[in-house]
Formats: structure tokens, C-alpha cells, sequence
């Protein structure tokens, strides 16, 4: 009933880019708001965007201008285009559908994925 499933996680260079792709049920999609959240090494996870059921989005001010949540309804499919990444871009990035729709608490997220490791690096 509720599964999150992520991928496009790697390794590049800073400045580079990379998408994430984030397929979720038929239950999650239709029911709750779509977000990432990641966690870099020895720091809490964080917020970094959502997406509602009307295409609203919201980023945390880190991110903004360089990273793109979106989302394809019919595939049940959030994704993530992070551009001009740097190597504080490096962590774990999680799928989550959340009630509360924000990046701002992680209280209201319901279902987590496994999460795909992203790695900035020369």
C-alpha cells in the first residue's frame, strides 16, 4: 500500500547535475503531498522541496534556483533536477509523502523511501 522507491543517486563533480526519480504507489500519490528530504553525514535530515497536488512547490533557501521538484501524476513519479551542485549537496536523499506538505518538520511524513546516496565531489 505504501512504498517509495528511489533512484538516480551517484556521484559527479561539483557544478554537475543529476536527477532523482522517486516512484510511489497508487495510494501515496493520490493521498499525500510529495517531497525530498536528505541527511548529510553526522547532521539532521532536512527539507529541501515540495510539491502539492496542484503543482504548488516550496525549496529551502540552500537549494533554490538550482534544484526543480516535479512530478508526472500519470506515472505515480516525483522527481528531482538538481543543477550546479556543490559538495555541501552531498547526502542521502529521501522520498516522502507527507500530510503536512513543508520541508519544514519532518512530523506529518508518513512514508519514507530507502533513500539514494548523492556524492559531490573533485
Amino acid at each position: 500500500q505504501g512504498q517509495l522507491v528511489e533512484s538516480g543517486g551517484g556521484s559527479v563533480q561539483p557544478g554537475g547535475s543529476l536527477r532523482l526519480s522517486c516512484a510511489a504507489s497508487v495510494y501515496i500519490y493520490s493521498t499525500y503531498c510529495m517531497g525530498w528530504f536528505r541527511q548529510a553525514p553526522k547532521k539532521e535530515r532536512e527539507g529541501v522541496a515540495v510539491i502539492g497536488s496542484d503543482g504548488s512547490t516550496s525549496y529551502a533557501d540552500s537549494v533554490k534556483g538550482r534544484f526543480t521538484i516535479s512530478q508526472d501524476k500519470a506515472k505515480h513519479t516525483l522527481y528531482l533536477q538538481m543543477n550546479s551542485l556543490k559538495p555541501e549537496d552531498t547526502a542521502m536523499y529521501y522520498c516522502a509523502a507527507t500530510v503536512l506538505c513543508s520541508i519544514a518538520t519532518r512530523q506529518g511524513v508518513d512514508y519514507w523511501g530507502k533513500g539514494t546516496l548523492v556524492t559531490i565531489s573533485s
